[in-house]
């Protein structure tokens, strides 16, 4: 096991050197069996942290994302947290003034995470295979940018399908209804 954990550490301080020498814009720490991001990435990346468009944090076992993850990475364009354990976002996600697209498919969420509704470049949110029955669909509406929200395979009510359908100008992608049992 100690083997394992060790080559983990080593996979992950590849890609952060990878990233920091290369001045890519892109930081991919999918797969790595990360349960917090590490707190020496922050010392490791300060010098090019700025530069970071687009990550990958990806089926680990992750349960949070920090305050400090989100405003150290500020100028972040994509972000895929998809097949972790994540259920809430720190407020301070609105501060990604940038962002065009989050994954956050197959986490626990049970309610759609509301402070994305606030951030202004948003145009894809991909929450499939969550937990979420209700969708603030009047904050959803008022989303300029918002392009595409998947909520497939979510337990999202009858009442929500016909709410949002008038409401949105945006590409919702839905799980098909099942059909009703006859008499």
């Amino acid at each position: 096991m100690q083997k394992r954990m060790g080559e983990a550490v080593a996979r992950v301080a590849r890609k952060v050197n990878d990233t920091v020498e290369n001045k890519t814009d892109s930081l991919d720490l999918a797969n790595c069996k990360l349960m917090t991001f590490p707190v020496g990435i922050y010392k490791a990346m300060r010098s090019v942290t700025e530069g970071i468009h687009r990550m990958s944090l990806a089926n680990n076992e992750l349960k949070s994302i920090t305050s400090r993850f989100v405003t150290t990475f500020s100028q972040l364009r994509e972000l895929n947290l998809a097949g972790n354990y994540l259920h809430r976002l720190p407020e301070e996600i609105t501060s990604l003034l940038h962002l065009r697209a989050i994954d956050l498919s197959r986490n626990r969420f049970r309610r759609f995470p509301e402070p994305l509704a606030t951030v202004p470049s948003l145009e894809t949110i991909d929450l499939h295979e969550n937990e979420i029955a209700e969708v603030p669909t009047e904050k959803l509406a008022s989303m300029a940018s918002l392009r595409s929200l998947n909520l497939r395979d979510n337990p999202v009510g009858p009442e929500v399908r016909l709410l949002v359908r008038p409401l949105v100008p945006f590409d919702l992608l839905l799980s098909p209804e099942d059909p009703i049992p006859e008499a």
